[in-house]
């Protein structure tokens, strides 16, 4: 089964918590603290494996999560940090944002990875607080979460040549027959359910990989069919063969075909027509093939070359496959258009600056403080010590929230919750 698409959840590990500790040795008097810190937790990486072709293992695997730092230890010794998590993904994967739609990583050579998910930094221990004003601190921090969340993961298959057509064209027959593929070949639309990949050798020994993808179909950019799921392997493809009916089997005009699918690659995306093109007009063993090809020629014009070939009889192949390895040589190899683009371009996106927290009431009255930093704070204390209590208190009224209550409205005894924690508000 091929699987091009999956959502999935990951969380990197959090960090290790902070001791509080003290030197004890007989011959140190007035030791001092000497709680060390925590130890990183573990980022979750996506790694480029050129073994996969597919996102199969997601398909039984949604969650993933790193482990957690190691906590302090005494005599100020650090915590081990937490070795990342590694995810092999096939090439041409990209990982996407669920909630913001952000583009986190775009992985197509072997061996490459990027962090989907920072582990969160290990809590200090209660050496690091210490002050000539505290010189003994009583407290320490916990570990800071683990960044957490959910990703879509696409792969765009990496092939130099991407044959596109409408259903029952004859792309499948053209890929067995030129190379060593198997794709399912049978005399009924939407026979081809996931893009099949062929490595092609020519006569003089020069080879590149093509892709038989899903036929498309009119408004396949809109959803329509099949082919809209496969749109996005045609981004990766450096040149674009369209196979052609030119014998009209299915009463369908030739030239019509030509124009409808250039049509759906142009709404799916604009730049695919900069991609070179080269035509095979496929079944010209059949009857009308010849006359309904000098009447396309005529409609076409000079612009983009056309070769006569049958799959079925394999005549015209040797030539059509010399003109796609020609055409490869004068492409780059590495950069298809879409990534010279994003190279060249330097995007710089306003990031909204983060509410510390924010208020609002539940159903029985009390205020409720929500927010990324003030919650990070919160998991951040050990609450079973009261100078790490004193502490969160100082930092929340540094922030502003004792201040924000009274506007709206907090009075003496009113019950304050945050996550599950409640504690009263004192004037």
């Amino acid at each position: 089964m091929f699987v091009d698409q999956v959502s999935v959840y990951v969380k990197a590990g959090d960090g290790g918590n902070g001791l509080v500790a003290y030197r004890r040795e007989k011959y140190v008097p007035l030791g001092g603290p000497a709680g060390g810190d925590g130890g990183n937790g573990a980022d979750v990486v996506f790694r480029v494996d050129e073994g996969l072709n597919t996102l199969m293992d997601f398909r039984y695997q949604r969650h993933f999560k790193g482990k957690r730092g190691e906590n302090g230890m005494s005599k100020n010794q650090h915590g081990r940090n937490a070795e990342p998590f590694v995810v092999s993904v096939p090439p041409g994967t990209t990982v996407i944002d669920e909630d913001t739609g952000e583009i986190i990583a775009d992985l197509t050579d072997h061996e490459q990875q990027a962090v989907i998910a920072k582990g969160g930094r290990g809590g200090r221990g209660n050496s690091r607080f210490s002050t000539p004003r505290n010189p003994a601190p009583d407290f320490a921090e916990n570990g800071e979460p683990g960044q957490e969340r959910n990703i879509k993961v696409e792969l765009k298959v990496i092939a130099d040549v991407g044959l596109v057509g409408f259903p029952s064209v004859g792309k499948s027959t053209l890929l067995s027959v030129v190379s060593a593929a198997k794709p399912k070949i049978a005399d009924y639309h939407f026979t081809t359910l996931a893009p099949n990949l062929g490595v092609v050798e020519t006569a003089d020994h020069r080879s590149f990989v093509m892709a038989d993808l899903p036929g498309l179909i009119e408004g396949a950019h809109e959803g329509i069919g099949l082919g809209h799921q496969f749109l996005r392997h045609v981004e990766r493809t450096r040149l674009i063969v369209h196979v052609i009916d030119m014998a009209s089997i299915e009463g369908r005009d030739p030239y019509e075909d030509f124009v409808t699918i250039n049509g759906e690659l142009k709404e799916y995306d604009p730049k695919l027509m900069d991609r070179p093109q080269i035509i095979a007009a496929n079944k010209m063993d059949m009857p009308n093939a010849k006359e309904n090809l000098e009447a396309f020629k005529e409609q076409i014009g000079e612009g983009i070359p056309v070769f006569e070939i049958s799959a079925l009889t394999k005549e015209g192949l040797r030539e059509v496959l010399f003109a796609i390895a020609d055409k490869l040589e004068e492409i780059p190899k590495l950069a298809p258009q879409i990534e010279e683009d994003i190279e060249k371009e330097v995007v710089y996106r306003y990031q909204k600056e983060e509410i510390p927290f924010e208020i609002s009431r539940d159903d029985d009255g009390a205020y409720v403080l929500s927010g990324s930093k003030i919650e990070k704070l919160f998991k951040m204390t050990d609450f079973a010590r009261d100078e790490a209590v004193q502490r969160f208190a100082r930092q929340i009224r540094t922030m502003g929230v004792d201040e924000a209550l009274r506007k709206r409205g907090a009075k003496d005894g009113d019950t304050v919750r945050l996550l599950d924690f409640e504690f009263d508000f004192v004037e």
